[in-house]
């Protein structure tokens, strides 16, 4: 089974640079619940991955997080949409876990569990660390040019050694999504939910001659 693996902050909700500490401080991106809920169509998992180092690092509890989360995904059911499962990392950079993004430790562990295949899977994020934990864990990438994303996009041309696509937002991602995985006549009447297909791009490695 496939499974569709997003990040949270940058993809779904806005960053904030002193971090999303409430619900009163969460904002979704514009078009996110729309896209949630043009994804949820699909027979897949819907996945948050995502490093929330504020219960470690004692700004927020992990009880916040998770009250956090459950609005997150009643907000998106609301708009007919659907996250099947959000799992977190707590842990400070420095405390050298396996599960923190880029390392894929909460990939392995919803694979495990959900008898994933990763190799066949998809993840959308902002940042170095999703394309690179998605690469470890083998899974097809999008990096989003919202939140940290047109920052990032750089140093990850630069430095990322697997092929990634390049989309606006998540809506750009789940168009490329929804025409993989559903035939044309299919992927043209959900799309007009979502306005027009935005355009995306596809970063190759460069390989030294």
């Amino acid at each position: 089974m496939r499974a569709i693996f997003l990040d949270r902050d940058g993809v779904i909700c806005e960053n904030r640079s002193d971090h999303v500490k409430s619900w009163r401080e969460f904002r979704f991106i514009p078009g996110a619940r729309t896209s949630l809920a043009a994804l949820s169509r699909l027979d897949l998992p819907i996945i948050v991955v995502t490093n929330q180092a504020v219960i470690n690092r004692g700004l927020v509890s992990a009880s916040t997080v998770e009250e956090i989360h459950q609005r997150m995904v009643a907000e998106v059911a609301a708009y007919g949409g659907r996250i099947d499962r959000v799992i977190y990392c707590p842990h400070r950079p420095d405390e050298g876990c396996s599960c923190r993004k880029p390392e894929p430790g909460m990939f392995q562990q919803v694979a495990q569990e959900m008898n994933i295949d990763l190799s066949d899977s998809y993840m959308v994020g902002d940042a170095m660390s999703d394309l690179i934990a998605a690469e470890r864990a083998g899974c097809q990438s999008f990096l989003v040019l919202t939140g940290r994303g047109f920052q990032q996009l750089v140093p990850a041309l630069h430095t990322m050694n697997r092929e990634f696509t390049i989309t606006r937002n998540l809506m750009g991602a789940t168009g490329h999504i929804l025409k993989a995985e559903l035939n044309v006549a299919q992927h043209e009447e959900k799309v007009k939910q979502l306005g027009s297909i935005q355009q995306v791009w596809k970063h190759r490695p460069i390989i030294p001659g």
